[in-house]
């Protein structure tokens, strides 16, 4: 055999593999299903919600600064299941709502007293969930908006004491009740 034959022999093998692959995985693939995906405009809702989570104050940045809402939704929209999405973004409309009911404006249009005081509701209610091992759209909030802000520029460089190249281990050393390092 020719090394010219053997090459084109080798290469429709290989490109019929490759090609004909995708007929025989397209059966094990499932079917998309319809999510409600966290959109933009909730976006801004989330940015709200996580600053009166972790608001900023004189030390550091809040969760706003953090771009927090946008973790969320990549979060939210990329690696969630569909259950998950559905909890998380009927939560999100359960927040609205609340808000429309007890103050009669959207959430984003309240001021902070009042935010806190809607919020609040609604952790208490995640506390009682977390009882009877049921999952809540708020407990989802607050866990990525805490993941979100200490793994963002502004939670580790600013709310954390950051050291970008470590010195040698020190094991013993007292702690005096400063900040965690990142």
């Amino acid at each position: 055999m020719e090394r010219r034959q053997a090459l084109k022999l080798t290469a429709t093998i290989f490109g019929g593999t490759v090609i004909g692959s995708q007929v025989f995985l397209a059966g094990c693939s499932s079917k998309k299903e319809t999510l409600h995906l966290i959109t933009n405009k909730e976006v801004s809702l989330l940015d709200e919600i996580s600053e009166i989570i972790l608001p900023a104050s004189d030390e550091s940045p809040g969760a706003k600064a953090a771009h927090i809402g946008s973790f969320i939704q990549v979060m939210v929209n990329d690696c969630y299941s569909p259950e998950e999405t559905a909890i998380f973004t009927k939560g999100l409309a359960t927040i609205n709502q609340a808000a429309n009911a007890s103050f009669g404006m959207d959430f984003k249009s309240l001021i902070a007293d009042q935010k806190i005081e809607l919020l609040t509701k609604f952790d208490i209610e995640a506390r009682e969930s977390k009882k009877s091992n049921t999952l809540h759209f708020f407990t989802m909030i607050k866990q990525l908006t805490i993941w979100g802000y200490f793994t963002s520029e502004p939670g580790v460089t600013k709310a954390l004491r950051y050291n970008p190249v470590p010195g040698r281990y020190e094991g013993c050393i007292a702690y005096n009740g400063e900040t965690s390092w990142a």
